[in-house]
């Protein structure tokens, strides 16, 4: 491998100076690695140097996943950690064919079928359900477990959870209960544990693709340096001892789509989550921004994060928020209340940039050119609409 590439390995100079497609990929890339850390794996050099072969576009991915799967093949001189390696190589390459479209079939089926594609060719059991309890013991709890469902239910479990969330409305809400919804929805979809193994994964995976679904734009360093800690929250989201005076606690998790989603600076350290922690680890603090100017130095409420992921500043976004509202508009409905008649500057001004930020969604969004295609705001565009008619 090459200087450059050498340098680059861990992806950073990726996203500071690469290109716009470079960027985005380092970035799925960086997040797929990142989660074998929720079950102790890391991944091989091999990998990394794969990974960057992607990202600079001499590669695509299922050639990637191919020459992973090749290197594990054909190699003869074996390592003690090559078998927890390989996983975490393909389990990386699989994610990162995930995260790199941008469809998502939100049913109980979907969800199923992100565990069989992220396990494709490392567990015979990808993409079935177990036929099995579990229990399993946690640092955080000190050795005890959660009550995860029995096998017998878990179908009827999913369906139920997703078929809630579809119908759940987000309308006329705050973006604090948006926060609180989102994790509580997570946290009880994980509860489930449908597979045998890999479900933390699974459950991220579909969190990140449920939420650019509805418009979030989801910032993907989190799960790539904290998903030790989005696992331990989930945990403790789902624990209860009467006896010993603990209560199931969401504040953890909470907190980290409070980072995710709204752009906060919780300390996201795992030792806070320990059920009997210190003194000095019981209070989780916020930190100060340390490279992003345009943040506040200090953070006295929710309001001013939430104004700077869910607002804009665009002002032709802004309008078209406002004129859309809880409508679904065609562009000629949205061309005649804004009086213009140049469709392709409506386009470039207004429909494009709105939809590329998340503001904004297709009412058909696998047919583009739907013949009855209209406009509707996302989660993230109602958002910003519901503020605008507060401060009127």
């Amino acid at each position: 491998m090459s200087d450059i590439k050498q340098h680059y390995t861990d992806f950073d100079e990726y996203l500071r100076q690469g290109e716009p497609s470079q960027k985005e990929k380092a970035s799925i890339w960086q997040t797929a690695i990142g989660l074998q850390a929720v079950d102790g794996l890391q991944t091989s050099d091999y990998l990394k140097a794969t990974a960057c072969k992607h990202i600079e576009g001499e590669i695509n991915i299922d050639e990637a996943r191919e020459l992973i799967t090749s290197y594990y093949q054909s190699k003869t001189q074996r390592e003690p950690d090559d078998e927890e390696k390989q996983e975490a190589d393909k389990v990386s390459a699989n994610i990162t064919k995930i995260l790199s479209s941008q469809t998502l079939d939100f049913s109980t089926g979907g969800y199923v079928s992100v565990h069989r594609r992220v396990f494709e060719g490392v567990f015979k059991h990808a993409g079935k359900l177990r036929d099995y309890d579990i229990t399993k013991r946690e640092w955080v709890l000190d050795g005890d477990t959660v009550n995860y469902l029995n096998c017998e239910d878990l179908r009827r479990a999913i369906d139920y959870d997703i078929s809630q969330e579809k119908v759940f409305s987000y309308k006329g809400i705050s973006t604090d209960a948006m926060v609180e919804h989102i994790t509580r929805f997570v946290s009880g979809l994980w509860q489930i544990h449908a597979f045998c193994e890999g479900n933390t994964r699974t459950t991220a995976v579909f969190t990140i693709l449920y939420l650019r679904s509805i418009g979030f734009k989801v910032d993907n360093s989190l799960f790539a340096h904290h998903s030790w800690y989005f696992r331990n929250a989930l945990v403790r989201a789902n624990y209860k001892n009467a006896l010993k005076g603990i209560d199931y606690t969401f504040v953890y998790l909470e907190r980290f789509f409070r980072n995710l989603l709204l752009g906060e600076k919780w300390d996201l350290r795992n030792r806070y989550l320990y059920i009997h922690a210190t003194d000095e680890w019981k209070v989780q603090p916020k930190l100060h921004p340390t490279s992003t100017p345009q943040v506040p130095h200090k953070y006295p409420t929710s309001t001013p994060q939430v104004k700077d992921k869910l607002h804009t500043s665009n002002p032709f976004i802004l309008e078209l928020i406002k004129i859309i509202g809880d409508k679904n508009l065609s562009v000629r409905e949205m061309l005649s209340v804004i009086g213009l008649k140049e469709r392709k500057n409506f386009l470039d001004l207004y429909l494009n940039p709105a939809i590329s930020e998340g503001y904004v969604c297709l009412l058909y969004p696998n047919s583009p050119r739907h013949p009855r295609q209209k406009y509707l705001l996302t989660v993230k565009g109602l958002a910003v609409y519901d503020e605008c008619n507060k401060s009127k």
